[in-house]
């Protein structure tokens, strides 16, 4: 880590509770990251296929042990002004009136679904049959947590005095009360991300979701102050008491904002669990119609975010199924496994040899409908499984590729220039992919950290170091290194971009909505 002055209250601590590790930064006002202890998140649950699950209480253990982490590395707990927190979207957490768990949380990635609840008054049904958006509705009740625990679990639900996102919990934890952050509410709550509050009594959604508006936090705007560390809290984590808890944002935003993307023609590619593109505009833009603008770690602003559900999950799964031999050699090395598949992306060239492959792997909401299945095309003898992962790595960037025009048409604003973050952008190999597929230059930062990098901006312009998030953005961001398209496999790209890529999934949707019968 680069050094840093030491003094008093000289650091911001960001907390990030991604999908696959807990993170707790140390940053100081130059936005160099001074220390960071991370832990694997490694004890998810799967009581059924498709559900995932985590213990409530293990996530602040989790937290707590990643905050103790950093005093072992020499970080003086009085030298933190102010802590932020920012964590994975869309997981839920039951709580009673003592705020004790009800059940497990549900993670983001859990598949199950609930059937329609059909507490919509007539009058809104007819308005979303006639503006054929029905199906779109039905799928929200569908993926409403809350409505799954209505028919199955329905005595939780009854004793359900707080429901919150992860984000809700953890700050509830650090300060002893129910608020959260208008910049971490992405899920299915009944939220209205135009006005970024809790939807009016009116709004259609209480009749889609089963929840009340007693079991939601109180919001705040993003950069003002949620409380303060209670003493309990200070004697789990190392804290001092009494430092302020700033309201940051949902992990995907603080990245954007991580990585300087505030102008509409500069995106924010995410190389992470779930691959997003996402851009930042002061107006509330739906770039596919009915899915919201979520709301930005730029106070007051708007991400226009195209995602890939599983996205770099990807080569996760690529590692568990074909990588047998980068992780016993990652494991005798010491290295991640997945610094190794470079070499396989080295041994290939750009298209696969033939292989195309569409990252479907779950639906796609502007790409797919419900019926959504990856594919691979093109086999021949000859291809290896280091044709299969350059295949899926260009595909993963023709998606990011297919979001990018997305959003250009429908702000009618060119993206001129690509910020990387995210585990993938850690790779060479993945990042000149980027570049070539995209056909623009992509820039990418030392520190890969750029959610934990945004949560510090916003808590640097908290603590008065700034006059603002946008000023502590510009002070903070560091130089990144730039990376230039290949011309010639750019071309390479754009056809097989043009003539198959964009061509297979309306070919193949037909046979996948076949398949769910």
């Amino acid at each position: 880590m680069n050094g840093s002055p030491v003094g008093e209250h000289s650091l911001i601590l960001a907390i990030d509770f991604g999908t696959q590790s807990v993170r707790c930064l140390a940053y100081d006002r130059r936005g160099r990251c001074r220390a960071k202890h991370q832990l694997l998140i490694s004890n998810y649950q799967h009581p059924e296929s498709g559900w995932t699950e985590h213990d409530v209480e293990g996530f602040w253990t989790l937290l707590s042990q990643s905050c103790q982490g950093l005093w072992v590395q020499g970080v003086d707990p009085a030298e933190i002004a102010a802590v932020v927190v920012t964590t994975q979207r869309a997981t839920v957490i039951n709580l009673d009136e003592l705020g004790q768990p009800l059940r497990p949380a549900i993670i983001w990635t859990d598949q199950r679904r609930a059937p329609p609840r059909g507490r919509l008054p007539w009058l809104w049904r007819m308005l979303f049959t006639l503006l054929r958006i029905r199906s779109i509705v039905e799928n929200l009740e569908a993926e409403t947590e809350a409505n799954w625990l209505e028919r199955h679990q329905p005595e939780v639900l009854a004793q359900t005095a707080h429901f919150l996102l992860l984000s809700g919990y953890l700050n509830y934890r650090l300060t002893g009360v129910f608020k959260d952050s208008v910049g971490s509410q992405v899920g299915y709550v009944p939220f209205d991300f135009k006005k970024q509050d809790w939807c009016a009594d009116s709004d259609w959604k209480w009749h889609s979701m089963a929840i009340k508006r007693h079991m939601l936090p109180a919001l705040v705007a993003v950069g003002d102050t949620l409380g303060v560390v209670t003493a309990d809290a200070a004697k789990s984590t190392g804290l001092p008491e009494g430092v302020r808890v700033i309201a940051g944002g949902a992990d995907k935003a603080c990245e954007v904002l991580g990585v300087g993307a505030l102008e509409p023609g500069v995106a924010s590619v995410s190389c992470g669990t779930t691959a997003t593109i996402n851009t930042t505009r002061p107006q509330y833009m739906e770039v596919v119609p009915f899915m919201p603008a979520y709301p930005a770690a730029l106070p007051n602003n708007f991400n226009t975010e195209i995602q890939v559900f599983r996205g770099f999950w990807m080569v996760s799964w690529f590692l568990e199924q074909f990588g047998d031999a980068e992780r016993r050699q990652a494991a005798e090395r010491g290295v991640p496994a997945e610094t190794l598949l470079d070499e396989l992306l080295v041994r290939t060239e750009p298209g696969a040899d033939g292989l195309v492959l569409q990252p479907f792997w779950n639906p796609v909401l502007g790409e797919t409908g419900v019926e959504g299945r990856g594919s691979i095309i093109g086999f021949k003898d000859f291809h290896t499984r280091a044709h299969v992962y350059r295949a899926l790595i260009e595909g993963l960037a023709f998606a990011l590729s297919a979001g990018k025009a997305r959003i250009e048409r429908r702000t009618k604003t060119p993206i001129t220039r690509i910020r990387l973050s995210g585990g993938g952008a850690q790779s060479d190999q993945v990042s000149q992919i980027m570049a070539d597929v995209l056909n623009l230059p992509v820039e990418r930062y030392d520190d890969c950290e750029a959610s934990g990098r945004g949560a510090a901006m916003v808590g640097a312009a908290a603590v008065g170091w700034y006059t603002s998030v946008e000023g502590a953005c510009l002070a903070m961001v560091g130089e990144a290194e730039r990376i230039e398209p290949n011309q010639q496999a750019a071309e390479c790209y754009s056809h097989i971009y043009k003539q198959t890529y964009s061509r297979l999934y309306p070919t193949l949707k037909s046979i996948f909505s076949r398949m769910e019968l």
